[in-house]
């Protein structure tokens, strides 16, 4: 049984009997087909490769987001994607454009968000001769993406556009990567409007929530861990339904608390870097566990060690949209090939059968949760990221988005910032630096209703910090939070665990990060000490504008549970053992 999702209608469909036959551009069949397909948004940085097309764009109702840098501008539509469920559009310019277009294609590939990223090309006469910016895209694309291709022919633009909709919605999404040589954007052809695309939807069969349910009543220890995309806040809600009436506790994977809200009595927190121990412990002795979504890959499974490969130990009942990863690492009792949003549906469908006798077990998971994270750790300095944060989750709305790239600041947002609503969190599951400015901007381009808070080390923050310029630009009031420690953390943590107090290539000199937000035109302020810094927060959003925050960090606050000092004496001490 299949149902089919058919994207919602925005804007002005450009079909009419004209379209049918008149001649058009490359560029004006691409933009209809783009319209025709209900794009509403696109990230670019314009490029003379594909003029055509930006020409095409001025007379469309597609609003356009012109960044700073390619790699912002894919993160920013990676981010539309994981918000909307919508392939995310960019396009960039070719050769160094895309080469600096390609983190974003990454994080969509192992975050699993659709995307399509359009590159300007060398025309088509001068291939092969090494033509200037000329790249092979299908040979250097090709394993970040889930289609590379080349559009030779203005004809066949719905076609491929059509194509590169479904690739990227359908099963896994994923990116999609389009070059578009110069030469054919700008060429007249006669091409008939395609349709909107439709992403199919599996459901699970009888038989298959049959067995769900005779695990579920079996089980002592049954343990639901949420990840991966297709989720939306309706199935979200569904799956808190189910964990309550059958007494089972959720988990999320990953980077991916919005997909649970973390406040629900049943939520236990999330397997990512720096989990807690007894969570750990507690995930191994469940007996039935349901991944909905995830693929339970290298961080959340702690190194591939949470569960036993191929053979997990526990029945392990995968739900995932993707049929080629299921089995691909972990053998499951019952492999489901369905979407989140097709499970969560059908498990509404069960029948409702309380399980008392699990209820202490779901206390255990959240009494786990919560003594993990309701008191922030004491940490060397005067500033407490883990004490701000706990005030941050008072304060903000429910709402409310929070963005983050990667390094050890990253660990305090994910142990004490309580996620409450799907889509809340915007996060790359690859470990990808520069993301959570980009994602900010993306955000609030797309929900300028909702406050958008974004936290970055002074490493992180400075990979894409240029796009807070865009956000100037655009008038988008984010807050981004820089944790300041005046050195690469995460790298330092490492360096001083295999090769104690011999530092190189970690220490940074940052500039005043409250300076920079002024010279751009925002708000700025600087803060030392963790007292200052909520009413320096409430400022900075009172002033209506784009806003960065200066955090002094103590380069000794490694992470919540230890400093860098206590890394370097284990380490010593180690050696002197061996």
């Amino acid at each position: 049984m299949t149902d089919v999702t058919t994207t919602p209608t925005y804007g002005e469909s450009p079909r009419s009997d004209a379209g049918q036959t008149r001649l058009r551009s490359g560029g004006q069949i691409l933009v209809d087909e783009l319209l025709v397909h209900g794009v509403d948004h696109i990230f670019c940085v314009p490029g003379e490769s594909y003029l055509a097309v930006l020409n095409a764009l001025y007379d469309s109702p597609i609003k356009l987001t012109v960044c700073r840098q390619e790699g912002g501008a894919a993160m920013m539509a990676e981010a539309y994607g994981k918000l909307t469920g919508r392939p995310g559009v960019c396009f960039v310019t070719r050769g160094p454009g895309a080469a600096n277009a390609s983190p974003g294609l990454l994080i969509a590939l192992q975050d699993s968000t659709p995307m399509i990223l359009f590159i300007g090309q060398i025309e088509r006469q001068v291939r092969g001769r090494e033509a200037f910016q000329e790249v092979d895209y299908r040979a250097f694309l090709g394993p970040l993406t889930k289609w590379v291709t080349e559009v030779d022919q203005p004809q066949r633009l719905p076609e491929i556009v059509s194509h590169a909709f479904h690739v990227a919605t359908s099963g896994r999404p994923g990116p999609v990567a389009i070059a578009l040589p110069e030469d054919m954007v700008v060429e007249l052809a006669a091409a008939s409007l395609g349709k909107r695309y439709q992403t199919p939807e599996p459901v699970p069969s009888p038989t298959d929530m049959e067995r769900v349910e005779d695990f579920l009543r079996q089980s002592a220890r049954p343990l639901v861990i949420a990840g991966g995309s297709r989720w939306d806040q309706a199935s979200v809600n569904l799956l808190a339904t189910f964990a309550e009436v059958y007494a089972v506790p959720v988990a999320a994977s990953f980077r991916r608390q919005s997909l649970f809200p973390a406040t629900h009595p049943n939520f236990i927190g999330d397997l990512a870097v720096g989990s807690s121990s007894a969570l750990i412990d507690y995930v191994r002795k469940s007996d039935v566990i349901l991944l909905i979504g995830g693929r339970l890959s290298e961080l959340p499974s702690q190194g591939y060690t949470l569960l036993q490969i191929p053979c997990p130990a526990q029945t392990l009942v995968h739900v995932h949209p993707g049929a080629e990863e299921l089995g691909r690492v972990y053998r499951p009792e019952l492999p489901i090939n369905v979407s989140p949003r097709a499970f969560c549906k059908a498990l509404s469908g069960l029948r409702s059968v309380r399980v008392p006798e699990r209820a202490a077990h779901v206390r255990e998971g959240r009494r786990i949760y919560e003594a993990w994270t309701d008191e922030p750790t004491v940490v060397p300095g005067d500033f407490n990221l883990g004490a701000v944060i706990c005030a941050l989750r008072e304060e903000l709305p429910d709402d409310a988005i929070v963005c983050n790239g990667a390094g050890n600041y990253a660990i305090w947002v994910h142990r004490y910032y309580r996620f409450r609503r799907f889509g809340a969190q915007l996060a790359p599951t690859t470990g990808s630096m520069g993301y959570g400015v980009p994602a900010a901007v993306a955000a609030k381009r797309v929900h300028p209703d909702k406050l958008v808070v974004a936290f970055a080390g002074d490493g992180c923050f400075l990979m894409n910090g240029q796009e807070f310029a865009t956000a100037v630009q655009y008038e988008l009031p984010i807050v981004v939070i820089v944790l300041d420690n005046g050195m690469y953390g995460t790298i330092r943590m490492h360096q001083e665990r295999e090769y104690p107090g011999r530092v190189i290539a970690t220490d940074l000199t940052n500039p005043d990060f409250a300076a920079y937000a002024t010279a751009f035109g925002g708000y700025g302020e600087r803060v030392t000490a963790t007292g200052e810094f909520m009413p320096v927060f409430r400022r900075a959003v009172a002033s209506g504008r784009p806003a960065i925050i200066h955090c002094v960090v103590d380069p000794n606050a490694l992470s919540p549970g230890q400093s860098l000092s206590a890394v370097r004496k284990q380490a010593l001490e180690a050696a002197g053992r061996r």
